[in-house]
């Protein structure tokens, strides 16, 4: 068994121990992080004369060189090594001897581990941004297309007042856009240095945390060292953004799904986004929906699990913080996974702008406009809503929408009835006449999904400089 600490141990440690302890199967998903990290340190550790010149030019070399062999598949990450910062010291002593045993000078695994998962985290928190940013795109797409398509609203999932196909995706956009800023703020927030922190006191080396953080893109180092080993808070706090994105997603999962329903028609989901039955032929089920909206729970489960480790953890480091990684993986690959596949579902999809139009026409869905017509023409509120409520009543009776009855049937109800209702309670009025921003009228939506396009050409990662590059020149 290959490990770090066995100094003053005489017994070697129980196989079964051993195996409950080691973490490799799971941290080797980091060897990018940890490997970049310990060039930052040597490089660190060569400018203050720790190391020589010579031994900081040859572990680098070796490092990249290990790299490189583990990416091209020709050097496996074998489990016999306790965990990743193991095997890559192991490599540099079988490569390069006594200067391999310095790689560790000045530094524990516990700071070590938590840069990698700074590291490997901060990446995640951009490449789930891109997702969302494509989303975003998407969505913005239809809004621009779908203006004039008009479709219920709904309170309660009953039919309440028209509202447009671009309006009611443009509540996901908001959504969505305000995980974006998540995002954003998760990662200023977790943009600080843990390197240099040791096992929970710093070192008496003369280290630069200063210069391994500069050399990482990070802001600065963080401030206590204790604290440093220690901090969890950007994990649980990108879980519970992962968790508010499930959430989003299967709330549009949930609409897909009905909307895909025999009942309502409303869009048609593109065959390579859905399956059929094994006995029913005539099926089109929206899997993909489905297993989003199902996926959800998972990823708050590992919201919850990690709250739950964390809770009675006095400071520092405790072994019980190696649960952080296996759940955060799995919650990360779920999340990023449904958003590709959501996104490319609600690319494809194809939205039944007549079967939206007469669910609205014949939901009642211009009821509230009908009153306020009455309202408008002297009829006390309390009045017209009992008018309107009993003209309805005939309408289910008679199987027909508002628009369908003659003048003559509505002066049965009020005698305030004249030929512009029908004009004032069309789809097209009832839309257009609410004007406020954040309202359904065109012109509003127009000024909202231009605002959303100038905020779509702004991306706050351009401003985030390329670390990687510099640290392997």
């Amino acid at each position: 068994m290959a490990q770090l600490w066995g100094g003053c141990f005489t017994k070697e440690t129980n196989q079964l121990v051993y195996n409950f302890n080691a973490s490799i199967s799971f941290d080797k998903k980091f060897y990018k992080q940890d490997m970049e990290g310990s060039i930052a340190h040597v490089k660190m550790l060569g400018k203050q004369g720790i190391l020589t010149e010579i031994e900081t030019k040859q572990l680098v070399k070796t490092i990249k060189e290990i790299l490189q062999e583990v990416e091209a598949g020709t050097l496996e990450i074998s489990d016999k090594y306790e965990d990743i910062h193991s095997f890559v010291e192991a490599m540099l002593i079988e490569r390069l001897g006594d200067i391999g045993k310095k790689l560790h000078t000045g530094r524990s695994r516990n700071d070590q581990v938590a840069l990698d998962m700074r590291l490997y985290t901060r990446q995640e928190v951009l490449e789930t941004d891109e997702l969302l940013e494509k989303l975003l795109n998407v969505i913005l797409i239809i809004m621009e297309n779908n203006i004039n398509t008009y479709m219920p609203g709904f309170t309660h999932l009953q039919k309440a007042q028209p509202v447009t196909l671009a309006h009611h995706l443009g509540a996901y956009f908001e959504m969505f856009k305000r995980d974006r800023q998540r995002m954003e703020d998760i990662y200023q927030r977790m943009n600080y240095c843990p390197l240099g922190s040791g096992a929970l006191a710093g070192t008496t080396y003369p280290l630069d945390r200063y210069d391994t953080a500069k050399q990482m893109g990070f802001e600065g180092p963080t401030l206590n060292s204790m604290d440093g080993v220690s901090d969890r808070d950007y994990l649980i706090e990108f879980l519970s953004a992962l968790s508010t994105i499930m959430m989003h997603l299967s709330r549009f999962s949930e609409e897909v799904i009905i909307w895909n329903s025999n009942e309502y028609q409303f869009v048609e989901i593109d065959d390579a986004y859905s399956t059929g039955s094994s006995i029913m032929p005539q099926k089109k089920n929206p899997d993909i929906a489905e297993l989003v909206r199902g996926k959800t729970g998972r990823v708050y489960g590992a919201l919850m699990s990690l709250l739950t480790t964390m809770k009675g953890i006095p400071l520092a480091y405790n072994k019980d913080m190696q649960e952080d990684k296996e759940l955060t993986f799995d919650a990360i690959d779920t999340v990023k996974g449904c958003l590709a596949l959501f996104t490319g579902m609600l690319s494809t999809i194809k939205f039944r702008k007549d079967r939206m139009e007469a669910s609205a026409k014949n939901g009642f869905t211009n009821a509230t406009d009908a009153a306020d017509y009455l309202v408008n023409h002297g009829v006390p509120f309390r009045d017209a809503h009992g008018m309107i409520g009993q003209l309805v009543l005939y309408c289910i009776e008679k199987k027909a929408a508002i628009d369908d009855l003659s003048l003559e049937e509505l002066k049965a109800i009020s005698p305030v009835f004249e030929k512009d209702i029908f004009e004032a309670i069309s789809m097209k009025t009832c839309v257009e006449k609410r004007l406020t921003i954040g309202a359904p009228g065109q012109e509003v939506m127009k000024k909202v999904i231009s605002i959303e396009r100038e905020y779509l050409s702004k991306d706050w990662k351009e401003k985030i400089k390329d670390w990687e590059s510099e640290l392997f020149k």
